[in-house]
């Protein structure tokens, strides 16, 4: 298996069909990809074993979590596979154009790519922790793709791009643009997430007790971090320009 496809893993969050469940394990398997992960998935049953055919090896070393935090915690970047658009889900882009992103950043980093459930698609919080949105054009009258036919779109997609390339392994992004640096989890930016709030708050950027305008600072802050990601060096940058701003506030209320 190339690099980057042992460096994105498919998430089903929240899958109620055991067949969706061994299907898009069949459609990962044929593109190549082997790391599935479940998030509160239902049972893996025999149907699931059944759909999943020659993929058993996929399904059977599928990581199982029982929140989402937990299944990204590892990941660098956390992109999403939606349907429904709008102003607050960040950067979207046609699939043809998140693979090629995806596949640029997956070369050295880790990468989860959410599936939402079969009814309802990802919710809210959930696209919150994505860095990108990935959408699928569809016909409008009948838009929602089944969740294995999903799974399976996107792979060949993400597969597609890379032989078109000549595969991938040349030292140069799928869209000619240089290799992604290593970059830190979604665990590390979490906490960063934190301390960057407290900061603001010192500063009075965000109203106290107001909760509306930290909530939206603070989503589009993951939405631009998200979709890139941030070096160890780079975080620990904006670590020291929190510690410098909270010890020259400390400086400037002892002297007032």
């Amino acid at each position: 298996m190339s690099a980057w496809k042992d460096n994105l893993h498919f998430v089903l969050v929240g899958p109620r069909e055991p067949g969706n469940i061994g299907a898009s394990a069949r459609a990962m398997k044929n593109m190549g990809f082997k790391k599935l992960c479940l998030v509160k998935p239902a049972a893996v049953t025999a149907e699931a074993k059944r759909l999943a055919c020659n993929a058993l090896d996929v399904l059977e070393n599928a990581e199982v979590h029982q929140n989402l935090s937990a299944a990204v915690r590892d990941k660098a970047i956390v992109a999403g596979v939606a349907r429904r658009t709008g102003r607050r889900r960040g950067l979207i882009l046609p699939v043809e154009k998140g693979a090629s992103r995806l596949i640029d950043i997956a070369r050295d980093n880790k990468v989860a790519l959410l599936f939402g459930r079969e009814d309802r698609g990802l919710f809210n919080e959930e696209i919150e922790e994505c860095g990108l949105i990935l959408t699928v054009p569809s016909y409008e009258e009948q838009p929602s793709l089944n969740l294995s036919h999903a799974v399976m779109v996107v792979a060949y997609e993400l597969s597609r791009r890379v032989h078109r390339a000549g595969d991938g392994n040349t030292g140069k992004g799928s869209a000619g643009f240089p290799p992604h640096q290593k970059l830190v989890s979604h665990d590390e930016l979490s906490h960063f997430y934190e301390r960057l709030s407290k900061t603001m708050k010192l500063l009075e950027y965000i109203p106290e007790g107001n909760r509306d305008p930290e909530d939206k600072i603070m989503k589009n802050l993951k939405f631009f971090i998200g979709r890139a990601g941030l070096t160890d060096w780079e975080l620990k940058m904006l670590y020291g320009i929190c510690s410098q701003v909270e010890r020259k506030l400390g400086e400037y209320n002892a002297r007032n």
